[in-house]
């Protein structure tokens, strides 16, 4: 494939995954937890070690006691239908490892939801806030909760563009450097 047109409509899907952090109250359906949960079972972590465990929460009460929680935030559980909670192991000598795997699980969650036209959010869970959450979600001793991704419908103002076509990012020529860091 040697056309950048041809290629860049291949992986246009992906350039239009965002954030959405405003839902309809319609739930989002048991196949398509699944099918989320399963992408982020298989997501890759750092040697293979999969770290982490989802806890999937489909308790509106749960969940907008964790926005509550966590806000600003988690702002976006605020009207989240459903929400997958990343635990890991709290340890700190892996906790940049465990970032690392955090973050692809979650990334790979947000790709999932919106290829099923569902929206989502990642939700960070500041380190004040952890013990709390990890008490309302009944983790063993040791393990933290860092993310929580949002699920839900997205609302009409929410699948809007937020800025004007080709301003949401910095142009190209500064932020893909050929080789080497430009001189100058």
């Amino acid at each position: 494939m040697t056309d950048t047109s041809v290629a860049l409509d291949v992986v246009r899907p992906l350039i239009r995954v965002r954030q959405i952090r405003d839902f309809t109250p319609d739930p989002v359906s048991e196949a398509e937890l699944e099918a989320i949960t399963e992408v982020a079972r298989w997501s890759g972590s750092s040697r293979n070690t999969q770290p982490w465990r989802f806890i999937v929460i489909r308790d509106e009460a749960t969940v907008r006691k964790i926005a509550e929680m966590g806000l600003p935030q988690t702002r976006s559980l605020k009207t989240a239908t459903a929400a997958i909670a990343i635990a890991l192991p709290g340890d700190p000598k892996m906790a940049v490892s465990h970032a690392y795997d955090d973050g692809r699980a979650a990334e790979r969650m947000l790709i999932a939801a919106s290829f099923l036209g569902l929206g989502a959010a990642i939700a960070w869970i500041v380190a004040d806030v952890r013990p709390a959450i990890g008490q309302l979600l009944g983790l063993p001793e040791g393990w933290i909760v860092r993310t929580i991704v949002a699920l839900g419908h997205p609302t009409q103002a929410a699948k809007r563009p937020k800025a004007a076509p080709g301003t949401a990012r910095r142009p190209r020529d500064e932020a893909i450097f050929e080789e080497r860091w430009p001189k100058g």
